[in-house]
């Protein structure tokens, strides 16, 4: 036979373009429509139904960026449409983007009731099937006119869309029609029938004969069509196709549980307030599709959007708790927000899922076994202790499937942390969380599923994303034919927890991959924003600090624990966690209330620190130190205060250098800084050691340019290292008070130094100031370090993860930028150096021998300070930054993490009666360390402590509370329920003792006497 492949594949693309899907609405009729429009904030919906409105005709520009446009479409079913289905069609003026990215809507009825929303997928209302014919339809369209920041399809161009302060007034959309028309079924069905079975016939080797035989029944189902009246002769091309539908897939198909889905950004190229629409749309869409489908289930994640349809559109809310009660509406992941998980802290991260999990509960009953982080950009190696503290025991992503260096080597597996923790793992072989169903989509899960042979089972999270708009049904009617078709995976709708059951049931023993999950890719988002990352870092060490000192003055003298405000703040935080926020890839509009938020929440925690103080101080005149940090400092106790007196510390005098600059010695340390400004010996006169690598100096801006190949504010690409300058030309350099002070100038911009080594330590304390006004550049703070380590410690949550500093492998060349929380630390046996921060994430270890006699080896560490991508937000970073850096030679890592807290929770002074402050709780071992005391949620009074060992080993201690009755401690979740079989930990000495691998992380809880 010949090969006629080609020709009926081309003519099955044409027919249903140019003939069978424009069939299938054989008859429409013109609905009259008016428009009332606000170029400023959303109104109320009662606002909007009030409106005065205007005729407004299709072809006609309409919504200034940004802005709500309230339309009211009116029209008559014709008398003669009865007994027939019929479905409005509304076209805002949508673009052939994807839905998300432009104009939305959302359809009321007149008294406001919400229907469903629309986007360019998704434009139909029905109507009635069948109808009477004459009815009256009546509906209001509140319409945003969000930019499409790409039109043009130029993707990462520069814009001032971003910001509706700077976006303009044109309108962004042309008005397309909006109709009554007849919905043809039969038509429908045939348009279905031909997208699976050409999907599938494309994914099929051409040498099986299941492709000829679809194949030849497409050939007769199109020559079965009468393309001059397709809706009278689309029966019997159905017919044509109904033996090779009906054929069912193989024993050894693999098996897809398909799981509707919106993955919604918080805010991403939209801001906040855009989302909290988005995710009523979303929702409405999606309690309409669940009424209509009865098999399908739809999974949505992110309490925070819940909460919002909850306050904002409480009728939405009431069909979304319905749904849930019917279980197949699915809250899923059990966090606050879909966070990043390099960046925050570690009460930050374990706070996600309190948050989360607590609002499930308290609204649905449902308590989460799955954490749920689609789209995050890489994951901590101390997540999976957090998850399983949390009461949950699986992960879902698919993101790291994004990296471009390596492919990982499982789909389905055991992730184990740094304390020895195992979550078990699933990444969807379809390589999306925006599967549209497609016949390419689910051949790529089946061909790209690494379990092949011991496992069968994947998931696929189906629906429009990003933007929002979930699951449609044409997605529900292409999974309908794949439940059991041959050459095709199997189909099947199911909750995520019923997807884990059978994979973990078929596949108990699965591979172990230990350490961080790492992103090869998007590498930059650990700085981008810099003021956005300082702002989270100063949030977290503020809200450590309320808490402690309002538990403190709560159980000393009565203070009102102010549970609400700290709620509140916790969960603004926790949204500014979500993964277009804290790493920076949002538009403009986003970070300029980011840090607007954070200067306002900074205001309130101080002051609530403030007041918890002065009610512990007592009224006086008396000078005490309070110390929020974990470790005794400068003989103020941990979580205590003491009289000023002798706490003070000044720094070493700076003093002449031969040969230039200055010389500060505090006879624990002795640096020298050249003529320059630049560090070129950091001597420990403890150890006898130099730190700095000889010829090469630190304290040294480097910068870059950066113009990655895409993804502008998310990337850094490995060529940047190729060209750079050193910033080494001093503009001054001269002594104030106990500081070097150095100023530099470059390009448009200007850094100011400080350089100091308090009296007390043996510590090189690094002040910087930027006045920051370069493009498309990548400024970094060098330190050349005398140390040959094959690895280093970086902070994260509750603990600490190693990476090495050579390049071996691929694996280990594309790390080469990577996070870290406070401190990073590196050593050889007995000596070490820790470069600790306040502000900063992202970094790069790197290693050379020196040439010569020496031919030693120096490791350059390099902090990431600042970008200046100008996608999305053209003015990233522009203005003035403030960092803090401080090197500590002959620091061990307890001394890391000692300095890392110094850093992040500086002493207060505050005047009073009292002459001390005793801590609540204090601990007998510096490797324990205290991450939070507070009283307990659920507002008992009870006190909840959370510790972890810090330095990477065993550890005992006692814990002690002072000041507060209790006659027992429990080891709880994170939720601070009793730990499954945990009991009551044990009395000793006053306290209770503690017991901790390496990493390991406890919650107690004292329950008042």
């Amino acid at each position: 036979m010949h090969d006629d492949r080609h020709l009926v594949e081309a003519r099955l693309e044409r027919v249903l373009r140019e003939r069978i899907r424009p069939a299938l609405h054989p008859v429409t009729t013109p609905l009259a429509v008016e428009i009332w429009s606000t170029t400023g904030e959303p109104v109320p919906v009662a606002e909007g139904l009030l409106a005065p409105t205007r005729p407004i005709a299709a072809g006609t520009p309409w919504g200034t960026p940004w802005g709500t446009s309230w339309f009211k479409v009116t029209g008559t079913v014709p008398e003669e449409w009865a007994g027939r289905t019929v479905e409005a069609v509304l076209d805002l003026g949508f673009t052939p983007r994807h839905p998300g990215f432009q104009c939305e809507g959302l359809v009321h009825e007149p008294d406001g009731t919400p229907v469903k929303g629309l986007h360019p997928r998704n434009n139909h209302l029905r109507v009635g099937a069948p109808v009477a014919g004459g009815e009256r339809v009546h509906w209001r369209i509140e319409a945003a006119s969000n930019p499409d920041l790409e039109a043009g399809g130029v993707p990462f161009r520069p814009t001032r869309m971003g910001d509706r302060e700077t976006a303009g007034e044109a309108p962004q959309y042309v008005l397309g029609e909006l109709r009554l028309a007849v919905f043809d079924e039969t038509v429908w069905g045939l348009i279905m029938d031909l997208e699976v079975l050409g999907e599938l016939m494309a994914e099929l080797p051409v040498d099986t004969a299941r492709r000829w035989e679809i194949l030849r029944a497409v050939g007769r189902a199109l020559d079965a069509v009468d393309l001059q009246e397709v809706n009278g002769t689309a029966q019997a091309a159905r017919d044509e196709l109904a033996d090779v539908l009906a054929a069912p897939a193989t024993r050894a198909a693999h098996r897809v549980s398909a799981v509707g889905h919106a993955h919604i950004d918080s805010a991403w190229l939209w801001p906040l307030r855009e989302t909290v629409r988005k995710v009523a749309r979303t929702a409405s869409n999606m309690t309409r599709l669940l009424e209509e489908q009865p098999g399908f289930v739809f999974a949505m994640s992110q309490a925070q959007q819940f909460a919002w349809i909850k306050e904002h559109r409480p009728e939405v809310y009431a069909k979304v708790k319905e749904a849930v009660a019917g279980g197949r509406f699915v809250p899923v992941g059990g966090m606050w927000v879909e966070s990043d998980t390099n960046m925050p802290g570690s009460e930050a991260m374990a706070r996600q899922f309190v948050h989360g999990k607590r609002f499930f509960l308290d609204e649905f009953g449902i308590d989460n076994t799955e954490a749920w982080l689609p789209d995050t950009f890489g994951f901590a190696a101390g997540l999976p202790q957090i998850i399983k503290a949390a009461g949950a025991t699986r992960l879902l992503t698919q993101k790291i499937s994004w990296s471009k260096t390596n492919s990982f080597p499982h789909h389905t597996f055991h992730w184990e942390g740094i304390d020895g923790t195992r979550i078990f793992t699933h990444f969807p072989p379809v390589d999306s969380y925006n599967c549209e169903m497609t016949g390419a989509q689910l051949a790529h899960a089946a061909r790209n599923f690494k379990e092949k042979g011991v496992a069968s089972h994947s998931l696929a999270p189906v629906g429009y994303g990003d933007g929002g708009g979930g699951t449609t049904r044409e997605m529900v009617e292409k999974a309908a034919r794949l439940r059991s078709l041959e050459g095709a995976p199997t189909v099947r709708w199911e909750a995520p927890a019923d997807f884990f059951a059978k994979a973990e049931a078929e596949y108990p023993e699965p591979p172990v991959w230990t350490g961080e999950l790492y992103l090869e890719l998007h590498r930059a988002t650990l700085t981008s924003q810099a003021q956005t990352k300082k702002g989270n870092r100063r949030s977290e060490s503020l809200l450590t600090e309320a808490e402690l000192w309002a538990a403190t003055a709560a159980t000393r003298t009565g203070f009102a624990y102010p549970y609400e405000q700290l709620d509140r703040i916790w969960k603004t935080v926790l949204l500014h966690q979500f993964h277009d926020i804290l790493p920076g890839s949002s538009i403009a509009w986003v970070h300029r209330e980011a840090r607007e938020t954070y200067a306002r929440l900074a205001g309130e925690l101080n002051a609530l620190i403030d007041a918890a103080q002065r009610a512990l101080a007592g009224e006086g005149r008396r000078e005490l130190v309070f110390n929020s940090a974990p470790h005794t400092r400068r003989g103020v106790p941990a979580g205590g205060a003491s009289a000023a007196e002798g706490s003070l510390s000044g720094g070493a005098a700076p003093l002449p250098r031969d040969g230039g600059g200055y010389v500060l010695d505090n006879g624990l340390l002795r640096v020298e800084i050249d003529g320059r400004g630049l560090v070129v010996s950091a001597y420990d006169r403890t150890a006898g050691r130099e730190a700095i690598a000889p010829g090469q100096p630190a304290n040294l801006l480097q910068l870059h340019p950066d113009f990655p190949n895409q993804w502008d504010a998310w990337d850094v690409d490995a060529f940047y290292r190729d060209t750079g300058s050193d910033l080494t030309e001093v503009t001054a350099l001269g002594v104030e008070g106990t500081s070097v002070r150095i100023v530099r100038s470059f390009g448009d911009s200007r850094v100011t130094q400080t350089l100091s080594v308090p009296n007390d330590a043996g510590r090189l304390d690094i002040g910087t100031e930027v006045d920051w006004h370069e493009r498309e550049k990548f400024l970094k703070l060098a330190f050349p370090l005398d140390v040959k380590a094959d690895r280093y410690a970086s902070e994260t949550q509750f603990g600490h993860v190693y990476r090495p500093t050579h390049q071996n492998t691929s694996w280990e060349w594309a790390k080469f930028e990577a996070c870290n929380h406070r401190f990073v630390h590196l050593d050889e046996p007995g000596w070490g150096v820790a470069i600790v921060n306040d502000a900063t994430y992202g970094h790069d270890v790197t290693r050379a021998v020196r040439t010569g006699a020496d031919a030693g080896t120096t490791t350059t560490v390099r902090a990431s300070l600042l970008r200046a991508p100008r996608y999305p937000d053209p003015e990233t970073d522009q203005g003035v930054h403030r960092f803090h850096h401080a090197l500590v030679p002959g620091a061990t890592i307890g001394d890391a993490v000692r300095e890392g807290h110094r850093a992040n929770l500086p002493e207060r002074r505050v005047s009073g009666a009292a002459a001390e402050v005793a801590p609540l709780v204090s601990v007998d071992e510096d490797a324990v360390v205290v991450s939070a005391v507070k009283l307990a949620d659920d507002r008992s009074g009870d006190l909840i402590v959370r510790l972890y060992e810090a330095h990477g080993g065993r550890a005992r201690a006692t814990v002690r509370v002072d000041g507060y009755a209790a006659d027992r401690a429990v080891a709880t979740d994170l939720l601070e329920r009793p730990s499954a079989g945990a009991g009551c930990l044990a009395p000793a000495d006053g306290g209770f003792a503690l017991t901790l691998r390496p990493f390991q992380m406890v919650t107690v809880r004292l329950p008042r006497h």
